[in-house]
């Protein structure tokens, strides 16, 4: 039987436990509305504030884009804001609400930040290993920051999936990674490993976060939060009085690796200022950037000037996407159906994975109904028109014939010059 845990510790934990439950369910520290049914999978991703560049939209788009309607009802990703900083957690938390405002809204996302007390004192820290004070702080708040989001995630669902805030996700990662899951349900394994990086892609049953939270928290300030996972697989599996070699191979045992890998490190400025990672993982597969659709017979016109091969008639046929030069108030694209066709609504989407910045702002999209005269149809009253500030959209369309749809820039958001995706 297993000692009980010391009561000082169990202190600790349960205070910290505590701090947890009310500084993220206080209204002003908290997004989306978890419905509390038990899910499958619960995804977990911390972010900061960094002093370069934001992957956090780009991350969440990747992991929303390829859903289908059921995965969506079986899947929970939280958002934990690890600030303190109250005017910065309300910037991400509606940055995220703009952004995905319905993922929001149907509890499918959620946003969680820390109560003002929640870090201790980092100023007496040690510094171990070689390292500086600054990156020992850094990977003991990155501990503390992985068991509050374990704590907060136990009761939320069957599974739980560690990310981190600059990632990519395989299309068609939830299905690989619940069917993989299912199928390992019976082994005695800790964790399963969909990424060889780090702590990304780590899926641990729910049942098993308290005591790996307990272990992370009773051992922040000593160790990188993946060395600490080994070390719970060494305390778990590992006989004293036996050899590496061995140990090794019990461990192993407790872990099983999913190939290839279903996410992707695309960070290059480390949430530790200063610090460049270039980490990427060789078993990621190349993704896909486009989706191919069979598309109505229709002209298609634009004043934007392609990039290389990647033009709006490939685009329309299916064999790649479309990438403009440097878009400016004035241009757009046009698709003019050679015969009136039904359309019960649009999906607008700018910007890949890849070239993340590349995407289109401040635009509208301009339907032209069929049941108007020649004469009206020059006119832009006649016409359906939405305006869109985000780089995607999705809407219903009213008039269910339509002749065109037009894409117009009313303006362009930066200076610089840059290209546009669509």
């Amino acid at each position: 039987m297993a000692p009980p845990t010391p009561v000082w510790a169990a202190n600790f934990i349960k205070t910290i436990s505590d701090k947890h439950r009310a500084a993220s369910l206080t209204k002003e520290r908290r997004l989306g509305k978890w419905t509390h049914e038990l899910l499958s999978l619960v995804l977990g991703i911390p972010t900061v504030k960094r002093e370069k560049q934001s992957y956090l939209v780009n991350t969440l788009s990747s992991l929303l884009f390829s859903l289908t309607a059921s995965e969506k009802e079986d899947l929970l990703i939280i958002v934990f804001v690890a600030e303190t900083d109250s005017d910065y957690v309300n910037s991400v938390a509606k940055t995220i609400n703009d952004n995905f405002s319905k993922e929001v809204e149907a509890g499918l996302l959620e946003v969680v930040s820390p109560s003002q007390h929640y870090y201790p004192d980092f100023s007496t820290i040690k510094e171990t290993f070689g390292d500086s004070k600054e990156r020992v702080k850094w990977r003991a708040k990155q501990n503390l920051d992985f068991s509050f989001l374990m704590l907060y995630a136990q009761d939320k669902g069957d599974y739980y999936v560690q990310l981190e805030d600059d990632v990519v996700a395989k299309d068609g990662y939830y299905s690989d990674m619940k069917t993989y899951t299912i199928r390992e349900a019976s082994e005695n394994w800790l964790y399963l490993e969909f990424s060889q990086l780090g702590f990304i892609g780590k899926l641990f049953r729910t049942r098993d976060l308290p005591m790996i939270a307990e272990f992370f928290l009773m051992f922040h300030r000593d160790k990188p939060v993946d060395w600490l996972l080994d070390h719970i697989l060494w305390v778990k599996a590992c006989h004293p009085e036996k050899d590496k070699k061995d140990c090794d191979a019990q461990k192993a045992l407790l872990k099983q690796r999913y190939k290839p890998s279903l996410f992707q490190h695309v960070g290059l400025h480390s949430s530790l200022p200063g610090k460049i990672q270039n980490l990427k993982d060789k078993d990621f597969m190349k993704q896909t950037l486009h989706k191919a659709h069979v598309n109505p017979p229709a002209e298609l016109t634009s004043s934007l000037k392609h990039y290389k091969q990647h033009s709006l008639d490939r685009l329309y046929q299916g064999q790649d996407f479309f990438w403009a030069l440097t878009p400016v108030k004035g241009d757009y694209v046009c698709i003019n159906f050679t015969k009136p066709i039904h359309v019960s609504g649009f999906l607008f989407r700018s910007g890949n994975i890849e070239t993340s910045a590349d995407k289109f702002y401040n635009t509208t999209v301009e339907v032209q109904p069929a049941n108007v005269s020649n004469r009206l149809r020059r006119s832009r009253f006649s016409s359906e028109v939405w305006r869109l500030n985000q780089p995607s959209a999705v809407s219903r369309l009213p008039p269910p014939v339509c002749t065109s749809l037009c894409v117009h820039v009313i303006k362009q958001a930066v200076t610089q010059k840059r290209k546009s995706i669509v």
